[in-house]
């Protein structure tokens, strides 16, 4: 990432202290893998702002380099003059970072009081009354050269990834939407104006487009090596292996055509009647390839898998709020045929015929990547449109390594989920669907940011007061 550095500036405040902030800020961002876009020092008093002339200055110079960064970082070294920081960053167009340095005990005395912790409430304050949109983590104050900035900057630059990823995307939609399942319906319109662009083809084109591939066609033989490579494929049939790797060239070849970031596919059931496979295994290797995709044509399910894709930097998936774990009611079984990416599993999966559409069909399900999803702390949401709104929840939960028994079909994990009943409560009467989608590590304060402060999502609290 790369991060602009604003540093404010008051005229009867100790202006030294403005320098040593400047190598601090760059030194913190640069000691988390990151780039600087920083003013030249000598643009204006000690490279800071203060004036409304000075923030024009920093405007221009900020738009200049529009494009070129993916969040500022608004330094206040001293109680700052807030009219200078809103000319400057009115029209900033990213994230924004408050972070103002802490006092010191024994550097109490004039020429070293910073009283940045009461200019910080002076910057807010303005920042809303403009409805200029701005970030600000605890502590209230923080030294840059501090732990705990170093973790406030890696959630910041997580919340910039989501943002700048969901501003405006491609989804690929292909087939149409699942017949059974109406719980997976969207308003396309509303998406577009949350930026997130959907592309639509039909199912018998991606049909077509495998029937025209060839068995000894180069990509064609270079996937199924990949493939099996990726899982073990060992009990597939060859015919059906085939199928599967022209299925995932035709999905990348969609993909790189649309420039699409990310898809859902009809995966039931006109593939396992007509090609005679399931898809699950090459949804499962697109995930772990950064491409998130969904089943089932459930679109926003890929919405909220990109963001913590984006968030998280590791593979999402889609999942069935499925079975209970017993008497525990603070547990369940997340559960899908077999999407999920290899990454997330306990161990290698196995490529089986899926037994739903084997037991009325025997030799069409050839696909569902079998195995058990591995134990890591996690993030659980979801969304959908209503009244071109998009809504949606985050919570967090965690897998267990509780064992399920071995004729349990598919790809499944135990969720251990706190207060787990009210917020399934919450979730069937807030209409959300059956599936819920999961990503690595607890993201729910980067995820709420992100969507609630830059993007516009309606937020739904599932979590209530009973968590806290």
């Amino acid at each position: 990432m790369k991060f602009a550095l604003f540093f404010g500036n008051r005229g009867f405040m100790p202006a030294e202290l403005i320098a040593g902030a400047r190598e601090d800020m760059m030194k913190a961002v640069r000691d988390a893998g990151h780039e600087v876009l920083v003013m030249d020092e000598a643009a204006t008093r000690y490279g800071a702002v203060e004036t409304r002339d000075e923030g024009r200055l920093y405007h221009d110079w900020l738009k200049s380099h529009e494009g070129e960064y993916d969040g500022v970082i608004l330094c206040m070294p001293i109680f700052i003059d807030e009219n200078g920081a809103v000319a400057a960053l009115q029209d900033a167009g990213v994230p924004i970072l408050m972070q103002a340095y802490p006092d010191e005990i024994g550097k109490m005395d004039f020429a070293h009081r910073r009283d940045a912790f009461c200019g910080k409430f002076s910057v807010t304050d303005v920042f809303y009354q403009y409805k200029i949109p701005f970030t600000v983590m605890k502590p209230h104050v923080v030294h840059p050269l501090s732990e705990k900035f170093r973790e406030n900057l890696d959630d910041f630059a997580a919340i910039c990834r989501v943002v700048k990823g969901m501003k405006r995307f491609n989804l690929g939609c292909i087939g149409a939407r699942t017949t059974a399942f109406k719980t997976v319906r969207f308003d396309e319109v509303a998406l577009q104006r949350y930026g997130i662009n959907v592309e639509s083809f039909d199912l018998s084109e991606l049909i077509f487009k495998v029937g025209q591939k060839q068995d000894d066609d180069r990509k064609v033989k270079e996937r199924l090596q990949h493939l099996e490579k990726y899982t073990d494929f060992s009990k597939v049939p060859q015919k059906n292996k085939f199928t599967l790797a022209k299925i995932s060239v035709v999905l990348d070849e969609y993909i790189a055509e649309y420039k699409l970031d990310a898809i859902a596919l009809r995966c039931w059931n006109e593939m396992e009647t007509i090609l005679r496979v399931c898809p699950c295994v090459l949804l499962s290797e697109l995930n772990d390839r950064g491409i998130v995709a969904s089943c089932e044509i459930d679109l926003c399910s890929a919405i909220t898998m990109r963001a913590m894709a984006l968030a998280s930097e590791k593979p999402t998936t889609c999942l069935d709020w499925n079975n209970n774990y017993g008497d525990d009611e603070n547990k369940v079984i997340l559960f899908h045929c077999g999407p999920v990416a290899q990454s997330l599993m306990a161990g290698k999966g196995t490529v089986t015929e899926h037994k739903m559409f084997a037991k009325g069909d025997p030799g069409s399900g050839w696909g569902s990547n079998e195995g058990r999803i591995a134990a890591f702390d996690m993030t659980f949401s979801n969304c959908f449109t209503e009244n071109g709104a998009l809504k949606v929840y985050v919570s967090e939960a965690k897998f267990t390594e509780d064992p399920i028994e071995d004729g349990y079909f598919g790809c499944g994990g135990v969720a251990q989920i706190p207060n787990l009943q009210d917020k399934l409560l919450r979730l069937a009467k807030g209409g959300f669907k059956h599936h819920t989608t999961v990503g690595v590590g607890h993201m729910k304060k980067v995820l709420t940011e992100a969507f609630s402060t830059y993007l516009g999502y309606e937020m739904v609290d599932i979590d209530g007061r009973d968590d806290k």
